[in-house]
């Protein structure tokens, strides 16, 4: 795939971005079976990033969320002591309803690398194309997190750069999901509580 330059968490400001609606519950994809797809990933702005495919997981999460499975085959990035290195493996967490996604990076053979955490719009699943396309909506605030480590938040700049009010629904969204994300990593819960054996059972 394709990735954006500016890293998996991208940039951009809502200017002209309008009003993005997450997908109905009911016509999200069960993950009971692998479904090839496109991912979208969009600037803040409501400009496309890049596209690329991908693969979902069935049993690497628990309802609604689905993992998607793809690759990196952009060059070396380093943010925060994560890197991306060509040929990586991505199992990128989805979610229909909360405001944020989180990738997970894992080297050649598996070993995990670390997670990247996006604030982003619930995520949008269309089932018309073929094959089917995934939208996610970037929203600046990111967070790495490194196996034994401490979050790290990065682009609140970005944030207080954007034009977006203070006390305003959208950015108190945008809070929130920071939040919910260093929760999660606080707490150990999915999906920052898999271990060096990976998300799935053995066969």
């Amino acid at each position: 795939m394709e990735q954006s330059a500016r890293g998996p968490g991208g940039t951009g400001d809502l200017r002209g971005a309008g009003t993005f609606l997450p997908t109905e519950l009911g016509n999200w994809p069960g993950a009971d079976a692998p479904l090839a797809l496109v991912v979208v990933k969009l600037a803040a702005d409501g400009s496309v990033v890049t596209e690329y495919p991908g693969e979902v997981v069935p049993c690497a999460a628990p309802p609604p969320w689905i993992a998607v499975r793809a690759v990196w085959r952009n060059r070396l990035v380093r943010l925060d002591g994560l890197e991306f290195h060509p040929g990586d493996t991505l199992l990128e967490y989805f979610s229909p309803v909360e405001w944020f996604n989180v990738f997970e990076v894992q080297a050649p053979g598996g070993s995990l690398r670390g997670w990247y955490a996006n604030v982003t719009y619930p995520t949008r699943f269309d089932a018309s194309p073929i094959p089917p396309r995934l939208t996610w909506h970037d929203l600046f605030v990111d967070v790495v997190l490194l196996p034994g480590g401490h979050p790290v938040i990065r682009d609140e700049d970005e944030l207080a750069a954007s034009g977006i009010a203070v006390g305003s629904e959208l950015h108190a969204r945008i809070v929130a999901g920071r939040d919910g994300i260093l929760e999660r990593i606080r707490r150990r819960t999915f999906p920052f509580d898999r271990d060096e054996n990976g998300p799935c059972p053995p066969p």
